[in-house]
């Protein structure tokens, strides 16, 4: 099972994640008290692997800024979070992810709509877009078709509840932000456990 740990504003913390088994960081350019400036995205990206995903997360972004974004950087996947229409997919060289917010079941047939790669579920919005801890009604996801878009799931997951939602949703990757963090950082210890139970859920026995 894939992990992305979300709203990564230091290098320290990114290079833990991935020494515990995370396969993408992501990287807040919104709203956010993640927010990272890009300068400081750039710092930490220099210093990651390459086969790690590098997501940036724009919400209403002009498609010109988010590429400037993505080439200062070293960003390797847009992430979508706010309500950009159906063509934003279509103006990048690298993989999209299009989060949509889940609700109600007409909710998820949003995900027909847009040309990408990944589409994210998440919880109903809150104060923020995203990173609210909050957990939407996996049941909705029964006989969902995503259509051979990959599947990551959001919104609420933890430690105690990660192995549960991947047996339910079976996405292709489960994220994370609020819930390995405590008072508002990131905790290494909820990193670690949300790794490895993500990881084992699937039978893939890490320690």
């Amino acid at each position: 099972m894939n992990v992305k740990i979300c709203g990564i504003t230091d290098v320290e913390t990114a290079l833990y994640a991935i020494r515990q088994g995370a396969d993408a960081l992501g990287f807040l350019f919104a709203e956010s008290k993640r927010r990272v400036t890009p300068e400081t995205a750039k710092e930490i990206i220099d210093r990651l692997p390459k086969n790690i995903l590098k997501v940036g997360v724009f919400v209403n972004e002009e498609v010109g800024n988010i590429k400037k974004i993505v080439e200062y950087t070293g960003l390797s996947a847009v992430q979508l979070h706010g309500d950009e229409p159906s063509e934003t997919c279509e103006a990048f060289s690298i993989p999209v992810i299009k989060a949509l917010s889940i609700g109600s079941i007409a909710d998820l047939e949003a995900i027909h709509e847009y040309d990408c790669e990944y589409v994210l579920l998440d919880s109903p919005k809150g104060k923020y877009r995203g990173g609210n801890g909050v957990q939407f009604d996996w049941s909705l996801l029964e006989n969902f078709n995503s259509n051979g878009k990959k599947v990551i799931l959001a919104g609420g997951l933890n430690e105690n509840n990660v192995e549960e939602a991947i047996r339910v949703v079976q996405p292709c990757m489960v994220d994370v932000s609020s819930g390995v963090e405590t008072d508002g950082k990131k905790d290494r210890l909820k990193i670690h456990n949300f790794i490895v139970k993500a990881k084992n859920a699937l039978g893939e026995k890490v320690q």
